[in-house]
């Protein structure tokens, strides 16, 4: 099967959140099944080029067309962890992607539009016909509309599209002109069954036109599946979503264990496991090692040497992550005798302004460290040297670190949304076998919640310990690789390609 998936963001080249690394481990695995797999992706001036093998020039003379005229565009080729990505660089005057970021420009409804239909271009042109066409959020979505309403009826037929909505907050909400500037007819498309936004009738939701054109919708686990069918959780596409229920489902998504994994991982200086090792050998059982990397994790961000719990917090500084949770979740800790060590970055200022004063405020408090740029180093450390692991996020899609943290034995403290509650179940009131339980659970976005879950897990840790020990055992056996929902959209991708019997 030939598969074409089409994104604003890939792992390691071009990483914000979650997506990127989302996009490379569903397309890695997926071409590891025998599948012949393509990636497109803008070519931003700030993307890691060290990541890319054998960058060369595909197509050099790509015509676009964006209000009213043709501009060039040149189409590179390369390789991303044995990858083929292609590379969209245009040459229109406003240079959409030189500008030393990925997003957060006052035109990136115009720079993603401009994206869409010169991803679309090229692979009408080149005559590229995969049988499926995989979208990723509101940034790629009008390439549904874009397929069905101009290239289809020019005889381009082959491929299925579907659309992967990895969060509802953003929909991409824009004019009518808009779309006429990338060749679309927008006043016939502004109608409650196509585009038109539901809270903004003169508006276009791109978003909303990839879920009604894409020949199927998935989102980025079963529970956000549900909640995006909700008032609270459709972001006003509740309706919509229900009224294509009928080729929409949530897949959870997976982790990279090639990458993130303790075992193996690149960025550790010594590697550890679940495993316990035989009486009679010299060295101690794997999992013992875990506090090696503790210990360095404390000497390298000068925290003390004590018998405490790290609770640990890798996060992007936005709203959705819960922060006034993650503020109080630091000072409950110190409170409760524990160390607090967070690693986060956002775009926005007030926000970054707050975490800089806590940062001066805990410049040198022994069981303190906060570190507000991102280092990847750092991030892996973080999850091997921690104890606990807060993710008090006001609403999830489906959430890696707290799956990225139970590889790494590091006990998760989630509030029960989305993909949390698809993979996290409280080692107190799960209803499942104790083999099943993997983390500590709160229900309302709250500081009461959040010091509920905190309190009993490091109670636990320092009054439980081999049943600490059996927590952290059970988490780290928990398969959460690409492998299922790989097969899981390959079922999807086969169904859409097959035709109907007779």
């Amino acid at each position: 099967m030939h598969i074409v998936h089409i994104a604003s963001e890939l792992a390691p080249v071009a990483k914000v959140g979650g997506l990127a690394d989302v996009l490379l481990g569903l397309s890695r695995e997926q071409s590891w099944k025998g599948h012949d797999v393509d990636i497109i992706i803008p070519k931003y001036d700030c993307s890691d080029s060290n990541e890319i093998r054998d960058l060369n020039i595909e197509h050099k003379d790509l015509m676009s067309f964006y209000q009213g005229e043709w501009f060039h565009n040149t189409i590179w080729i390369g390789w991303v962890e044995n990858l083929k990505v292609y590379f969209v660089d245009p040459h229109h005057p406003r240079h959409f992607f030189n500008r030393g970021c990925f997003y957060g420009c006052d035109d990136d409804i115009e720079r993603y539009l401009y994206f869409s239909r010169t991803a679309m271009e090229f692979l009408f042109k080149k005559q590229i016909q995969p049988d499926i066409i995989h979208l990723h959020d509101w940034q790629t979505s009008v390439i549904s509309p874009l397929y069905y309403e101009m290239y289809y009826p020019m005889g381009y037929k082959k491929p299925k599209t579907i659309l992967t909505i990895h969060n509802i907050e953003h929909q991409g909400k824009c004019a009518v002109e808009n779309l006429d500037n990338i060749g679309l007819d927008g006043k016939s498309l502004l109608k409650p069954d196509k585009l038109q936004d539901p809270f903004y009738p003169k508006s276009i939701n791109l978003l909303k036109g990839g879920i009604v054109y894409s020949n199927y919708v998935t989102t980025v686990s079963p529970n956000y599946a549900k909640e995006v069918m909700s008032p609270q959780g459709g972001r006003g596409l509740e309706s919509t979503l229900i009224a294509n229920s009928n080729k929409f489902t949530g897949i959870l998504n997976g982790i990279d264990y090639s990458y993130w994994n303790p075992e193996i991982d690149r960025y550790l200086p010594n590697h550890y496991s679940s495993r316990e090792m035989p009486a009679n050998k010299k060295d101690r059982d794997t999992l013992d090692r875990k506090a090696y990397l503790k210990k360095l994790l404390r000497e390298e961000l000068l925290l003390s040497e004590d018998h405490k719990p790290i609770v640990g917090c890798v996060t992007r500084l936005v709203p959705q992550k819960g922060i006034e949770m993650i503020k109080h979740a630091l000072k409950y800790t110190l409170e409760k005798g524990g160390q607090f060590v967070l690693l986060g970055s956002g775009p926005i200022p007030s926000i970054n302004q707050e975490f800089h004063s806590l940062k001066n405020q805990y410049a040198d408090h022994p069981d303190v460290n906060l570190t507000l740029h991102h280092q990847e180093e750092l991030a892996h450390m973080i999850y091997a040297g921690s104890d606990l692991f807060i993710v008090p996020s006001l609403f999830e899609p489906c959430g890696l670190t707290q799956m990225i943290a139970l590889k790494y034995g590091a006990i998760p403290i989630v509030r029960k949304t989305g993909g949390l509650a698809d993979t996290i179940f409280d080692v107190d009131y799960s209803e499942k076998p104790f083999e099943e339980r993997n983390g500590y659970t709160f229900d309302f976005p709250d500081n009461v919640g959040i010091e509920s879950a905190l309190k009993r897990a490091i109670d636990c840790w320092f009054h439980d310990p081999d049943k600490w020990r059996k927590l952290m055992i059970n988490g780290m056996k928990i398969d959460f690789s690409w492998n299922l929902p790989s097969n899981q959209y390959i079922d999807i991708y086969q169904k859409l390609i097959t035709p109907p019997s007779s």
